[in-house]
């Protein structure tokens, strides 16, 4: 029996239209010439990652470099775009059969009129941290101080973006009252960051360690723990997941068994090594010179996954009550959660 739930959470700038969404991806399976790209036979798939050294999306490139997708016949492409809201632009334009990002774009998605689901679900907290920077750290001590403040975001309607605005409006500050300022992540966030172009921001790990470790910032919120994310958000937040479009998972189920099971064996995978063991596993440049320092930024996420890419109760309702919270389309709208996600490939990839 199949099982689905929808969340939204990622304002879809510049969506193409999706009439011709399943030809479109059809034609794009094909292998291509980039960093995570499997080699070899097999069946072609590509997937768009919000980021591919991110560590919350270190489950795409690990599965690639464990051999798994290989292991289950697949030839699968890794293509990457700074920030989520990119990479789901990606999969609704054709460009790609699947997306490695945060489950609330589901939900956006489906009062937009498109019909995305998350197919296997990598997380049960964000792995998102609120940074605030050195110079404006003791004037911002919690989110009631985000009022007049310029903060980071990967994207504008990316799921940074959707966090902060939720944070913002819980804490008594209107969406109107601070200002988002699409910053990406690494470099040119640490840069802004330093300059003072932002007060504070969202990002992730290995940024985040990188910011500590330069002592550029200070962290404000933490939500890389179910803790973490029980403490800001109220309940578990599923984030990190591969979503694709609903009639593409209907019309290849064979081909997305084969997905779900090469990413549930590297979600055990994870459970079973250790920090530095998985940071070994990575390319050599995702490090960036500091061995260590990226060990640490993985330790530090580790508890944000899953071990075995189920929904985590209650998650997608907690995805939904925060997007309600400030999000006037999803506000007003009816959002069919048993259709923004489904376990029926997880549940066979246990077996």
């Amino acid at each position: 029996m199949r099982k689905t739930a929808r969340y939204a959470s990622t304002a879809a700038a510049g969506l193409l239209a999706l009439s011709s969404l399943t030809a479109c991806a059809n034609d794009a399976a094909g292998p291509t010439a980039d960093s995570g790209h499997g080699g070899g036979k097999g069946e072609n798939v590509k997937i768009m990652v919000g980021g591919l050294d991110k560590v919350i999306y270190l489950p795409a490139m690990l599965t690639q470099r464990l051999g798994y997708f290989k292991a289950e016949g697949l030839n699968v492409s890794l293509l990457s775009e700074p920030a989520g809201v990119q990479a789901e632009t990606a999969l609704v334009s054709g460009q790609v059969q699947g997306a490695v990002g945060f489950y609330d774009h589901t939900l956006d998605l489906q009062v937009k009129g498109k019909s995305v689901e998350s197919v296997v679900q990598f997380s049960h907290a964000p792995g998102e941290v609120e940074m605030v920077s050195a110079k404006a750290a003791g004037d911002v001590t919690s989110p009631k101080d985000f009022k007049g403040r310029k903060l980071g975001v990967t994207g504008l309607g990316s799921s940074t973006d959707f966090l902060t605005k939720y944070l913002a409006v819980k804490n008594g500050v209107q969406v109107s009252e601070f200002t988002p300022v699409a910053v990406g992540a690494g470099p040119t966030f640490i840069a802004a960051l330093q300059k003072g172009a932002i007060d504070g921001g969202m990002t992730t790990d290995p940024t985040v360690a990188t910011i500590l470790d330069k002592k550029a910032g200070k962290i404000l919120l933490d939500m890389r723990t179910p803790e973490g994310s029980q403490k800001a958000l109220g309940g578990p937040y599923p984030s990190s997941s591969l979503y694709m479009q609903t009639d593409w998972v209907n019309g290849h189920k064979d081909t997305v068994q084969k997905l779900v099971n090469a990413f549930v064996k590297t979600l055990k995978w994870m459970s079973t090594h250790s920090a530095s063991e998985i940071a070994a596993k990575m390319p050599a440049d995702y490090s960036q010179g500091d061995k260590a320092l990226y060990a640490e930024a993985v330790k530090s996420t580790l508890p944000m996954f899953t071990d075995d890419g189920v929904m985590p109760k209650n998650g997608p309702e907690t995805v939904e009550k925060v997007l309600k919270a400030f999000n006037p389309n999803i506000k007003n709208a009816k959002v069919d959660l048993d259709k923004t996600y489904t376990t029926e490939f997880v549940e066979k990839a246990a077996d």
